[in-house]
């Protein structure tokens, strides 16, 4: 598995019911805890912040925009 740090893209690779977040929602690790826990800003199209959710890693997977940063 990818190392998730700060200001990473990642998307849910589970839903998450508690906080009406859906598998597949794309957001920002904002904090990062000790055991393996991310703080995550969900935000609109405009860069409204909807939502916040501590996530841990295994429900999390890190994204990539350019072929380089994946290889």
């Amino acid at each position: 598995m990818d190392t998730i740090e700060l200001l990473d893209v990642v998307a849910l690779t589970e839903n998450l019911q508690s906080e009406g977040l859906r598998r597949g929602e794309v957001g920002t690790v904002v904090e990062k805890w000790n055991d393996g826990v991310f703080e995550i800003e969900f935000s609109d199209d405009t860069g409204k912040a909807y939502a916040f959710a501590a996530v841990p890693a295994e429900k999390l997977m890190k994204l990539y925009f350019r072929k380089d940063e994946a290889a």
